[in-house]
Formats: C-alpha cells, sequence, structure tokens
C-alpha cells in the first residue's frame, strides 16, 4: 500500500458573529487522512466533543494498511462517541456534547468517506463539483421525501437539525460510507455547514480549482466572512497527484 502526493490545506474560523469555535479538523497527508468535525453542544460541550475526534485521529499510527486504517477510523469514531454517551448518562457533568464527523482515507487511487452529521464532502472532477455525502438532518429527510424543494432546505427554520451524530442518543450509531476509485487531478473538499450555508457551490468549485493566489481554505473562509457567516466555518481540500 502507497500513499499518493498530495496538497492540502485546513482553515477553521469562528465566523462573524461567534466568540467560540466548535469546529475542529485533522489534516494528514502523511497516511491519507482528513476530517472535519463540527461541535454541538455550547462553547464547551461542542468544543470538547469534536476536539474528541480530533485527537483520536490524530493519534492514529502512520504504519497501517489501508484496510487497517478504514477500521482504525470506524473505531476511534465509535469509541469516542460511546465516550460522550457515557459523560451523558453519568449525569455527573454539565457539560455534554456531541459532533458531526466526516472524514476522507486515500490510497492507492481509491478513495474512502465516513459521515455522520450534516457537514460535508465534495469531489472536484473535471470541473463538476459533486456532493459525495448526504447529510444526515431533517431538512434533508424533508427532501427525499418530496416534502420541499432542495432550495427550500438552505432557509427552513428547521435547518439546523441533525438526525445523527457522534455522542449523540440514538438507539444505535452508525457512520455512513461511500467509496470509488481517485482519478489525477481530483480535489477533495471538506467543510462544516458553516461553510456551505454561506458560500454557493459554484464559488466553492471556483476556489476549490486553479487560480487563487492563496490556499482555497483561507479563500473559502475568507468568502464566508464575507457573507457574514453565523456559523464556525471550517474547510479542508485535499488536490490529488
Amino acid at each position: 500500500m502507497t500513499v499518493p502526493q498530495f496538497c492540502s490545506s485546513a482553515t477553521t474560523h469562528p465566523g462573524a458573529t461567534r466568540p467560540y469555535n466548535e469546529d475542529s479538523f485533522v489534516n494528514r497527508p502523511d497516511i491519507g487522512l482528513w476530517a472535519v468535525a463540527d461541535g454541538a453542544g455550547g462553547h464547551e460541550g461542542g468544543e470538547m466533543a469534536s476536539g474528541m475526534l480530533r485527537d483520536a485521529l490524530e493519534a492514529i499510527p502512520d504504519s497501517l494498511s489501508a484496510a487497517e486504517l478504514l477500521a482504525e477510523v470506524r473505531t476511534k469514531v465509535e469509541t469516542t462517541h460511546a465516550t460522550l454517551r457515557s459523560l451523558a448518562e453519568q449525569n455527573s457533568r454539565s457539560i455534554l456534547g456531541a459532533s458531526t464527523i466526516v472524514v476522507l482515507m486515500v490510497r492507492d487511487d481509491h478513495f474512502a468517506c465516513l459521515w455522520a452529521g450534516d457537514s460535508r464532502s465534495y469531489l472536484l472532477r473535471d470541473g463538476v463539483l459533486q456532493q459525495i455525502t448526504h447529510d444526515h438532518s431533517l431538512v434533508q429527510e424533508l427532501v427525499d421525501a418530496g416534502a420541499i424543494r432542495p432550495e427550500e432546505a438552505e432557509r427552513h427554520p428547521q435547518g439546523n437539525v441533525i438526525t445523527r451524530a457522534v455522542g449523540a442518543n440514538m438507539e444505535a450509531f452508525v457512520l455512513d460510507k461511500t467509496s470509488d476509485r481517485t482519478q489525477p487531478g481530483d480535489r477533495f473538499l471538506l467543510c462544516s455547514d458553516g461553510l456551505y450555508k454561506s458560500v454557493q457551490e459554484p464559488e466553492l468549485a471556483r476556489l476549490l480549482g486553479d487560480g487563487v493566489d492563496v490556499p482555497p481554505t483561507e479563500a473559502m473562509i475568507a468568502a464566508a466572512l464575507a457573507m457574514n457567516a453565523t456559523d464556525n466555518v471550517t474547510a479542508v481540500t485535499v488536490a490529488v497527484g
């Protein structure tokens, strides 16, 4: 197993109005691993949950095969979920939190993406931007059921309600997965909802492609702040080959 050459960047910002940042990211081109986690539960709770995910993924060794890496990521995320649920059930502390997670792994001309919640992964290929994750959110369920149109989802009053998260109280925690082959020139974007709710996808595609003078994540955060992003904003980009 070999790790292809990557050019990656990562940036996070509290946003235009919030005094704290509950987002975290992982940027590990050394093993072909990237992630974005968007915490929920207030300053300390959300920051704790996303930070636990970041620290768990940062601790993964660099000697694993592709299959071992995938298994280890699953284990780290599921263990963090169990730890957060245990803290919540103890009722011994007031700081409780949960977090979305989206993880990208790239090895040997293949990629795999795991996620829970509404942090997203996009793939830019041949100039076309495609969302490769599917939001775990109330508005996405409404769109899937035909109850609302996709363009209505962005401004829906319950647009911030997620239906799956690490640490959330649910009967069974499951990470969704998608995988495929990579092609030279592929560019991936992982981001929290603070980015894609502030910056339209055509602009994200432009910034993810060639033609910007700063790292694409810095340009994306600047674009979100220019739109007065009310949420924390995090972006991780990966160019393959």
